[in-house]
């Protein structure tokens, strides 16, 4: 596989490709000693202006947000019983929250940066309430998050959402109480970790909450954040595992029988490992025949040969869940809108806007008219099944409608789009 160069520059406002910078970490508590800021992260494509439908969809969750900064699961289908439904909770406010910064706010810039901040408060307080050994977060047991995506989704969620307001804090203060937090709830996640590489926990799909954890993982891995390399290669090695078995999109381990579920799991967890180990290969191939040792040198050569298999898994599975984007049960899910379908469809989103071409086209026009035509007259999106709270649903479905603005390394998107894009770097955010 060959490796293409990326060449940084530093004065002009996008991508030459039309990409946007939407992140730069600065140093603090959670980042590796001796680490270096690894400069940015891109948006997967060319970023679409927010149509009237998302800013709806992003005006009810800022009216709806708590005095607190949290979010509760908001008003649930009449089946389900609204467990929970008016407490505030980390799961859906981190998961709001997501929401409002991939609109392009910040935490010190955007429309919505006050709510962004107050919902930061919210889910700090939280992590800096939680004990330093068991992975939970949360002081509010019994979401209906937690009990569809098992009962550590608020801290794989809050960790996503930590890692991408690292660096935008208004303030030192408010930076290294961040830092603080993230670097906490790392911990905590890689100390829990299982042998087979997931965090298991419950719930009825979990696999689609291993996903979330990968991303958070991987992502503070490329904003040059303490994730060890065995974590990330055992998460890893459990989507290549099903990928060998044929297990792609067979409804597999956690994935409640749901083929829609296990390719979203699998396809997420490839992606963002590929991501980071495109980000990380020209070092490590240096590293494999400058390394002052033999056995750091041989550690270099074991970490290409892993990035190859998964390079060639990752394959494997984005053809496999392509393959079937076309048959509408599987894009149902389990047969009807929930939170688990739009969790689903974003982590689909996050890998076919990073390949491009028509495949990325045709999904995202189909994404677009449904998620359309469904929305709510007061611009909420709800499910019909499990995850039914307007918070979490009105979230992801605006994840879904905004993927064009997830966040990449630049040197994972130029092997994807197989160019050499010199990366151009804005001032703070200018996705508006």
């Amino acid at each position: 596989m060959t490796t293409r160069t990326l060449t940084l520059w530093a004065t002009a406002a996008t991508l030459a490709t039309g990409v946007t910078l939407i992140a730069k970490p600065l140093p603090g508590k959670a980042m590796t000693k001796g680490a270096t800021d690894r400069s940015c992260w891109v948006t997967a494509g060319v970023p679409k202006p927010l149509s009237e439908n998302v800013r709806r969809g992003l005006q009810w969750l800022v009216e709806h947000q708590h005095d607190d900064g949290g979010w509760s699961q908001g008003e649930e289908s009449q089946t389900m019983g609204g467990i929970r439904a008016a407490k505030p909770n980390v799961g859906d406010t981190a998961a709001a929250t997501l929401a409002l910064i991939r609109s392009g706010s910040t935490p010190s810039a955007g429309p919505y940066a006050d709510s962004i901040r107050k919902a930061l408060g919210f889910i700090m307080k939280g992590v800096e309430a939680s004990d330093h050994k068991s992975i939970l977060v949360s002081g509010v047991r019994g979401t209906r998050l937690q009990a569809k995506l098992g009962p550590n989704i608020d801290t794989f969620l809050a960790s996503l959402v930590l890692t991408e307001s690292a660096g935008h804090m208004p303030s030192q203060e408010s930076e290294n109480r961040l830092a603080a937090a993230l670097d906490k709830i790392l911990y905590k996640i890689q100390e829990n970790q299982q042998a087979n590489g997931l965090w298991g926990g419950g719930g009825w799909a979990p696999a689609l909450a291993n996903a979330v954890a990968a991303k958070s993982l991987n992502r503070a891995k490329q904003s040059g954040l303490n994730v060890r390399d065995d974590v990330l290669a055992k998460v890893e090695r459990n989507a290549l595992a099903e990928v060998r078995a044929g297990r792609v999109v067979s409804g597999g381990a956690g994935a409640a029988g749901v083929a829609l579920y296990a390719g979203a799991k699998n396809l997420g967890i490839l992606q963002d490992s590929v991501n980071s180990n495109r980000e990380r290969r020209v070092e490590v191939a240096q590293l494999s025949v400058s390394a002052p040792t033999q056995e750091l040198r041989d550690q270099a050569w074991s970490d290409l040969r892993r990035f190859d298999e998964a390079e060639v898994a990752f394959v494997v599975a984005q053809d496999a869940v392509i393959a079937r984007l076309d048959d509408p049960q599987f894009v149902a899910g389990f047969g009807s809108n929930g939170g688990e379908e739009f969790l689903s469809h974003s982590n689909i989103g996050e890998s076919l806007v990073v390949k491009g071409g028509e495949a990325w086209k045709k999904w995202d026009a189909k994404m677009t008219r449904n998620l359309n035509r469904i929305q709510n007259a007061d611009g909420t999106w709800t499910g019909h099944h499990c995850i039914t709270g307007r918070t979490f649903c009105t979230s992801s479905a605006l994840m879904v409608l905004m993927v064009d603005r997830t966040p990449v390394p630049p040197e994972a998107l130029a092997v994807a789009r197989s160019v050499d894009a010199p990366v151009t770097i804005p001032g703070d955010n200018e996705l508006q």
